[in-house]
């Protein structure tokens, strides 16, 4: 829009309006009624200036009948009589200049009237000399006359406050702004208003100073002029103006529900209500717990006395079943129970073979078998399985093909029927996609003087406009050909380079500052940025010192300004041409801006930016830098788990039976002889010679060359192996996925396989370990020979229940495999299982990133899981084969000498010391012990409490949003872009309110939209956005509406007769701009009824189309500022005949919003006032801003969250109820998961990391770990027997031995294929400069491995040796297991005797 200078600056326009005849020399001016004080014209200051009038203090005369009617036309009935200080002339002028004027102020009688008077009362009063006083004169031009130099014009406070009042919320629509930006410069006080009036200010203001002297007291013979001001409120229609610009008549709308975090909350002094609950339940917890636990112990004590004395007697030992390892759970550290002398009597009535006979559950016994046989199939043909794999996975692999990567934000981060998708979908394709911003902030480099603005940076900062405006794209695309120019005639062809809109502090100086010297740019800088209405840029709109300014000291000036803000517009479309071409220029700037840092800083200046295309392309940078430190921390844990798998097994030769150690001994002396007479044929430092080849043509290797544990007992190839399996897994299901259309996106890239590592690797080192055990029950001696290479009975012990004990001493090593996944593939189902339907459910979210990741994840899980139970351990059986025929890890072609063994000669015992690994060993030695003493569960259970309490409390602190910020590399130059524009942008979005539905054709639906007359609709929605600005603390609100039917039916008004105009003779006819006046009329001149502020003669039906078409092709210029096309052009769409309003907008600006939760709060507010917009006109009314589609997530984010973990952990506690055939261990497990995950959202309150979809799919894949650290150590305890009955009064001594069993069963595998594995991977990720991989990758990680180890090896074993559900399955039941039991059950009895005798 463009207004003229004349109809901005209205001292310009009325104050010389001109004045009668005589010019009386030196002498002292008469004063009085019926006096003037000047008159008529005297001639020019200089050839450019207007007319200046003349001293004058004649007497008022008589105008003649003519004049007189031309007076009262202009200045109303109270000139109908009576003398006169003006001519015809002058009152010609004034009603000219006033008519520049009629559109800014007819929407408000009030503030018009006044204005009018005003200026009739300067130019036109009888009684002029009493308060205006001609202080100074000049001669003119040519010298023949003395024209007014400075006046006085004296006005009483009460007209100027009530005059200045009456004017200040006046608005001006098509600028977002009020008419006193425009008439007054932005004035804030009467006074202000007055000055910025009478201001000489050659082609802006006034020809001559006019000062308004405050009378305290007046001068003698001055009467300063007191009119009675007409208040906006006045109920008559001479004065009445609407709620937009009066904020008296305006309905008071009910107060507002309060926005997420900012209404009142509940406090116990400096305390949360929510703290301080939680606080005083777990001191009454505590409390109630030692009370109870002493009260106890008490009850205990009795009923174990009780119970030895009813066995004694009875001589019924009741239901025993047997376990694995449990004899270090009865050292005194263990924590036992006290035993009196009725314990040893009753202990020794016990039949260990009926105690040990196991008890099964039968889904376990199903489970077993059928992973028997499943691992049998894949030992026996584990090359057929390999081929069947590789084929399959081939072909799955196919969907490659159709891989994408979706990087579109809005299609990632938006779900596809989102309210907030579709609305922006609709307003792009009605009204255009919202335009592109390319914004510059200029600022000093020295902190000691952070004023930006001198002479000289001025200079040199408008050649840098001058080459900016001049630069070409590599096509020879201007700014001209791709800027945003709303004012331009012509939609097809490239504007003129000044009509494009530039906000820049160059507007003030016109970009031209050859007219200011050192001396006089600061005031006039200043000056335009206390009045923008004064200094109009190019684009002809008023500029505020917000947009172009920041950092303006609160004491200072605006040159005192810390940063000078720059922001080229460039058009938006949904014309894929036309967006590229836009991105080629911006690319072209982005390159001549960064070279242009450079020269500032040379300059002592720092200029930071951002273009549309610089948020996508840093962006890519930074995921190329994240994508070589996550490849990094793969590589690290690829690294560790092929150099450690297998370590944390056990090493020992079978407990099997008595004769064991004797054969052991054995072998151990004749290893030692070889090893003698082998070093004695090598060198004299006792190394053997080089290989030789062996008979069947493999090369052959010494024994002592290496240590046979790094040479042949390594699984380094199988380790990689089953890395191999994790990546096979991601990658059929990206492309399966892709074969079906779903696209990856770079959150799956970066956690997917980080999630499967965990899941996969741990299930690796479980079946590994597994394995070993088998071989150390069940693997070939020297003196048995070379195992056999498959059982010739196809039927094991979990088919028949039976097995011959010789053949159960040594088993195939087909044999050992099935019966390792016999052991562990009812575990791996049971982790893989809970994690699939956890995933699986998290693919109810409609949010593209978080759905299509828990699609991936599950079906990822699910492909690793069935690699592992066939692939895998075809894998695993080929490894066992080439260890025992003594063949070199990774170089098979080469083998040892030494004869075929599993483990040292010297090895001792199962469970003895020196049999273990150090993981191992430490849990039997020392960590299982010590958790279970009953000291050490009650600090647990206490402390793991406590951590509760804190993490709920810390999650009260939880921030939602994703600062773009972090998303950036650490150098990225946009990271000192956001900061800038934090710190000085003081200006909030545009939003706007898109209604559709409502009939503008009809009265009722102009009134229902309309706020500028009085029969507006009380809470229309022009009414009701303006009473929600006055309240923007809740609103976030803080600009007046633009108010397109206003302004159109404002357009209409006749006595704008520049604006609607028709064809005298013909007024079917629109009159162009160029038309001449003589051939042209006003709309509606002599239309019945009249136009007036109360709706009635405006036009309906058809009629308003006709008009309406006209109005947006309308020009906004200085002869029409009211005219469409710049200012509203996009905001109406018609349908596709032009015929019917299809929607409009009515636009608005926020607040300014600085923190992420300024922009979720302004978007509630935003779609409260939709809401309450659509029930008062009963039409649909939605809120859009460019932010709205991205920040929407965050309404339902909390209740995502809530359901996607409440789901998940249902589903957790289905799972694991059913496949470990208790409730009570199901729901102990499932409680873990969701204090790992309570844990973790502490974790988040106190790190500051934000709720978001990346934060909520790492609280996903929490879910998975903490599954993966409790679902093995659950099983184990569950598959464990004990040597005391559960049922008797020594039950807890029977959970203590199951959870001992547990932890040194498969605790070493869990800590070495989970926790220590993701934490070298996470520590690499701590080198990333990417703060979004630091913030919620690396932080949320390690915090997820942290507590989900803490809660799987601490809180878990203690919860289960005190409400551990029953043992209802046993996993051996060979003879050797047997033995074995029977002996563990032995060392009890030997254990209760040993403690009774001391």
């Amino acid at each position: 829009m463009r207004i003229s200078s004349s109809a901005l600056a209205l001292a310009a326009a009325l104050l010389p309006a001109v004045c009668s005849a005589s010019s009386g020399g030196d002498h002292q001016p008469r004063r009085g009624k019926g006096i003037c004080a000047q008159r008529g014209t005297c001639g020019r200051k200089n050839m450019f200036s207007p007319e200046l009038p003349c001293p004058d203090d004649g007497d008022a005369e008589e105008p003649d009948s003519d004049f007189r009617s031309q007076l009262v036309s202009v200045c109303g009935a109270e000139y109908a009589s009576g003398p006169t200080c003006c001519t015809p002339e002058a009152v010609s002028t004034l009603s000219d200049n006033l008519a520049q004027v009629e559109p800014l102020l007819s929407s408000c009688p009030a503030c018009r009237n006044n204005f009018r008077s005003f200026f009739c009362a300067f130019t036109c009063s009888p009684d002029q000399s009493t308060f205006v006083t001609v202080a100074e004169t000049q001669p003119t031009d040519d010298g023949a006359q003395i024209a007014v130099k400075r006046v006085e014009f004296s006005v009483s406070p009460s007209f100027g406050i009530g005059f200045f009042d009456s004017c200040k919320n006046v608005q001006f629509g098509a600028t977002n702004g009020y008419v006193m930006d425009l008439i007054g410069g932005g004035a804030k006080n009467y006074s202000s208003f007055f000055k910025f009036l009478g201001d000489e200010r050659p082609g802006l203001g006034s020809p001559f100073q006019i000062d308004f002297p405050i009378p305290s007291p007046p001068a003698k013979g001055i009467t300063p002029l007191d009119l009675t001001p007409r208040k906006c409120s006045d109920p008559d229609l001479a004065s009445r103006c609407t709620c937009l610009d009066c904020p008296e008549v305006c309905t008071v709308l009910p107060s507002p529900p309060p926005l997420p975090g900012t209404g009142p909350t509940c406090h116990v002094g400096a305390a949360s209500c929510l703290t301080f609950v939680l606080l005083l339940a777990y001191a009454l917890a505590l409390l109630a717990f030692f009370t109870g636990y002493s009260l106890q112990r008490s009850f205990r004590k009795r009923r174990e006395r009780s119970f030895f004395e009813r066995v004694a007697l009875s001589g019924d030992s009741g239901y025993y079943h047997g376990a694995t390892s449990s004899a270090a759970t009865l050292d005194d550290s263990s924590g036992g129970h006290d035993v009196d002398s009725g314990h040893l009597r009753g202990a020794s009535l016990l039949d260990p073979l009926e105690v040990l006979q196991p008890k099964r559950y039968w889904l376990n016994t199903a489970l077993q078998r059928a992973f028997y046989r499943l691992g049998l199939i894949c030992a026996r043909y584990p090359f057929l399985v390999l081929a069947a794999t590789c084929a399959f996975v081939g072909l799955a692999n196919l969907g490659w093909r159709r891989f994408e990567v979706e990087t579109n934000p809005v299609r990632l981060w938006v779900a596809p029927d989102s309210e907030t998708k579709l609305q922006k979908e609709y307003f792009d394709e009605h009204f255009g996609p919202f335009y592109r911003t390319q914004q510059i902030f200029l600022t000093s480099a020295s902190t000691s003087h952070p004023a930006v603005l001198d002479y000289d940076t001025l200079e040199w900062w408008f050649s840098v406009e001058e080459e900016i405006r001049a630069l070409e794209s590599p096509s020879g695309l201007t700014l001209a050909d791709v800027c945003f120019a709303p004012s331009a005639a012509s939609s097809t062809s490239a504007p003129p380079v000044e009509a494009c809109i530039v906000q820049s502090v160059a507007g003030y100086f016109g970009n031209d500052l050859s007219g200011y010297d050192r001396s006089t740019w600061r005031d006039h800088l200043d000056g335009c940025a206390s009045q923008p209405g004064s200094c109009l840029p190019p684009f002809g709109q008023p500029l505020k010192r917000e947009i172009v300014l920041g950092g303006i000291p609160d004491d200072g000036r605006p040159s005192d300004a810390c940063a000078a803000v720059v922001t080229y517009v460039v058009a938006n479309s949904q014309n894929k041409t036309v967006v590229s071409r836009a991105q080629e220029w911006e690319r072209t700037l982005e390159g001549y801006l960064l070279q242009l840092q450079r020269r500032a800083q040379e300059r002592g200046l720092r200029i930071t930016f951002s273009t549309e295309v610089s948020l996508e392309e840093e962006l890519n940078k930074s995921t190329n830098t994240d994508i070589r430190i996550v490849v990094l921390s793969y590589l690290a844990m690829f690294l560790y788990v092929g150099l450690t798998l297998g370590s944390s097994a056990p090493r020992p030769s079978p407990l099997a039976s008595p004769f064991s150690s004797i054969r052991a001994l054995g072998r151990s002396a004749g290893s030692n002889i070889a090893a003698v007479f082998s070093r004695r044929s090598g060198d004299a430092e006792g190394r053997t010679a080089l290989p030789t080849a062996h008979a069947n043509g493999d090369a052959r290797l010494p024994s002592t060359l290496l240590p046979r544990r790094l040479v042949i007992d390594s699984k380094f190839s199988l380790g990689l192996f089953g890395i191999i399996i994790v990546l096979v897994s991601v990658s059929t299901s990206v492309a399966l996925f892709s074969a079906v259309g779903v696209k990856v996106t770079l959150i799956i890239a970066e956690v997917i396989p980080f999630l499967v590592l965990a899941v996969g690797v741990d299930n690796v080192f479980i079946l590994v370990n597994e394995l070993e055990k088998q071989n150390a029950l069940h693997g070939p001696t020297p003196a048995d020979g070379p195992a056999p290479s498959s059982s010739s009975d196809p039927r094991s012990s979990y088919d028949s229940g039976e097995h011959d004990a010789a053949h159960a001493a040594t088993l195939s090593v087909d044999e050992r495999v099935a019966r390792a996944l016999a052991r562990m593939g009812p575990s791996i189902l049971l982790s893989g299982t809970t994690e699939v339907v956890a995933f699986a459910l998290g693919a109810l979210v409609p949010m593209p990133a978080v759905r299509n990741f828990a699609l991936y994840a599950a079906l990822s899980v699910l492909v690793d899981a069935l690699l592992q139970v066939t692939v895998f351990v075809s894998a695993m059986t080929l490894d066992q084969r080439r260890v025992e025929s003594n063949r070199v890890d990774c170089l098979p072609c080469l083998s040892v000498s030494a004869p075929i063994r599993l483990h040292d000669p010297t090895a001792t015992a199962v469970g003895e010391p020196g049999s273990d690994s150090l993981i191992t060993a430490f849990f039997r030695r020392y960590y299982a012990p010590f958790i279970l003493r009953k000291e050490i569960k009650t600090a647990v259970l206490a402390l793991f409490g406590a951590l509760f309490v804190g993490s709920v409390i810390a999650m009260q602190r939880i921030e939602l949003g994703l600062d773009q910020r972090l998303a950036l590399p650490s150098s990225s130059y946009l990271v000192d872009y956001f900061n800038d524009l934090d710190t000085y942008l003081d200006v909030g979005p545009p939003v706007y309110f898109v209604e559709r539905g409502v009939n503008v054709s009809s009265r009722g639906g102009q009134r229902s939209l309309c706020g500028r007359f009085t029969t507006c609709d009380p809470l229309s929605v022009a009414n009701i956005l303006e009473a929600e600005r006055k309240r923007p603390e809740s609103s976030y609100i803080s600009e007046s509406t633009a108010s397109w039917i206003d302004d159109f039916l404002h357009w209409l008004d006749p006595a704008i007769e520049t604006c609607c105009r028709v064809r005298k003779s013909d007024p079917s006819v629109f009159c162009s701009p160029r038309d001449s006046e003589r051939m042209c009329k006003p709309c509606f001149e002599g239309r019945e009824p009249a136009f007036n502020i109360t709706m009635d003669g405006l036009p309906e039906g058809p009629e308003t189309i006709r008009y309406l078409r006209q109005w947006l092709d309308s020009p906004t210029d200085e002869n029409c500022p009211l005219g469409g096309r710049a200012s509203f052009r996009s905001a109406v769409s018609l349908d596709e005949s032009a015929s019917e309003v299809t929607t409009s907008h009515f636009r608005t600006f926020h607040a300014p919003l600085k923190s992420q939760a300024d922009f979720i709060n302004a978007l509630a507010a935003a779609e409260r006032i939709s809401a309450d917009l659509s029930r008062e006109i009963g039409a649909e009314v939605f809120p859009y801003s460019l932010f709205y589609v991205f920040f929407a997530q965050y309404a339902t984010i909390v209740s995502m969250t809530q359901q996607i973990l409440g789901l998940a952990l249902l589903a957790i506690f289905a799972v694991t109820s059913v496949l470990l055939g208790s409730w009570r261990t199901g729901l102990i497990v499932t409680v873990t998961v969701a204090l790992t995950v309570v844990t973790q959202l502490g974790v988040m309150g106190l790190w500051a990391i934000s709720l978001n979809a990346i934060s909520l799919v790492n609280l996903v894949v929490s879910l998975g770990i903490a599954v993966e650290f409790c679902s093995h150590i659950a099983r184990a305890f569950m598959s464990a027997g004990a040597s005391v009955p559960p049922d008797s009064a020594l039950g807890q001594k029977e959970r203590d031995e199951r959870v001992w069993t547990a932890l040194v069963d498969v605790g070493p595998s869990v800590v070495s294929g989970i926790t220590l594995t993701k934490l070298i991977g996470i520590s690499v990720l701590g080198l990333t400069r990417s703060k979004l991989l630091r913030v919620y990758y690396f932080r949320m990680w390690l915090s997820l491995i942290i507590a989900g180890a803490l809660h799987g090896f601490v809180f878990l074993p203690v919860v289960l040796s005190l409400y551990g559900g029953m043992s209802n399955f046993a996993d051996d039941v060979d003879e050797d297991a047997l033995l074995y039991n029977i002996q563990t059950f032995m060392r009890l009895l030997y254990c209760i005797i040993d403690f009774h005798d001391f």
